[in-house]
């Protein structure tokens, strides 16, 4: 998870002296990059993941400091470290409060302590730390890509996960994700992980294949759970413009079966932004297990686009939307009443909808064995 405001605590306490002092719950928040702020006009610029350094000498009032600290939660930082001394010699009781309610991190560095010299310090070793997560990424990818070739990877990650342990993958995606450029993707990207909190060291985040990717090492279920529940609730609150849908893949043993996991999270998450779902499970998939297990991929096609022909046309034809109707439909146990709130359609439109359903595809859908035939086609196509 890159290098943490926790790693530099830990490196700098003895060293530079340096306290934590508010917003302790973003202890794991990863920073990007150090930067020396006296004004909030660079703040304008900035992407996620900084870590903002400050003498005071433009925040002397805690209305000031308070202020600077909304604006780098508004922006995604990594926290604030403020150089005590002539222009703020103690921190704010309300100050401190105001961090600890966004989880922001505010620490401590006494006057006498050369900024110049800590900045160049951390600076290096984020760069450092960088590279490293590049290396693991890249170690990862590789485990999924090419489990076999074991000697490409394994070794790479021993040193920093439990490659025999339990591995289980995340994936996070948003209706724009595929059509992001890279910057933006990045901003997205830094984001998250800052959403992202109480991940420690048995965790990795990367971007792979058109997904942002958490991969758990031997976390549980609970803990796991608490880190992605959180998750939902802070980008719901905190980035309202964007639905971000979660997809959890199986957890496997040994990094050799990661693909498996990676796959599974890959199916549930597009399962999950298809449904407007927060978050699925692929273990909870029922149904939909069976299709993602398909090979033959004629099979599908046969059972999908040749079965449901006739509304797919009608569809093309006439812009309409009888086969994700079909599906709500069957998927809802026949009820009209809830394919017309997931629609966001009138109950009367769904009425007609069903009545063309039926004369188009000559059946009335009130045999068992015929709804799951057609929710399978349904489901088929809709996955194609």
């Amino acid at each position: 998870m890159g290098f943490t405001v926790e790693d530099m605590r830990i490196v700098a306490a003895e060293k530079y002296k340096m306290e934590l002092v508010a917003g302790r719950n973003g202890w794991a928040n990863s920073i990007s990059w150090l930067l020396m702020v006296e004004d909030t006009t660079i703040t304008d610029s900035f992407v996620g993941k900084e870590l903002v350094v400050t003498t005071g000498l433009g925040f002397k009032t805690e209305d000031k400091l308070i202020e600077l600290i909304k604006i780098l939660n508004d922006h995604h930082c990594a926290g604030l470290v403020i150089n005590t001394g002539p222009y703020i010699n103690k921190i704010p009781i309300d100050v401190m409060k105001i961090a600890d309610k966004y989880d922001l991190p505010l620490l401590t560095v006494p006057w006498e302590v050369s900024m110049a010299e800590m900045i160049k310090d951390l600076t290096v070793r984020i760069f450092l730390q960088s590279q490293t997560d590049e290396q693991l990424s890249s170690a990862f990818i590789k485990a999924i890509e090419h489990p076999a070739a074991r000697d490409e990877y394994r070794e790479e990650l021993s040193a920093s996960f439990d490659v025999d342990g339990r591995f289980q993958v995340a994936a996070f995606t948003t209706e724009t994700l595929d059509s992001m450029d890279t910057m933006d993707r990045k901003r997205v990207g830094y984001r998250l992980q800052i959403y992202l909190e109480n991940i420690s060291h048995n965790a990795h985040f990367l971007y792979y294949d058109g997904l942002f990717l958490l991969i758990f090492n031997a976390v549980d279920d609970g803990p796991r759970d608490e880190i992605i529940d959180g998750f939902l609730v802070r980008v719901k609150n905190r980035m309202a413009d964007r639905d971000v849908f979660v997809g959890l893949g199986s957890a496997v043993t040994d990094v050799e079966n990661l693909e498996i996991s990676y796959k599974r999270a890959r199916y549930a998450a597009k399962y999950a932004m298809r449904y407007k779902e927060p978050i699925r499970r692929f273990d909870d998939l029922g149904l939909e297990k069976i299709l993602y297990s398909v090979s033959d991929r004629q099979i599908p096609k046969e059972m999908g686009e040749d079965l449901l022909k006739p509304i797919i046309e009608y569809d093309e034809k006439h812009d309409s939307d009888l086969v994700k109707t079909l599906n709500l439909y069957l998927k809802n146990n026949g009820s009209i009443g809830k394919v017309s709130e997931e629609m966001f359609i009138h109950k009367n439109t769904i009425l007609y909808r069903m009545g063309k359903i039926k004369e188009l595809l000559s059946c009335d859908l009130e045999d068992g064995d015929e709804r799951l035939k057609y929710y399978l086609a349904t489901l088929i196509y809709i996955n194609k």
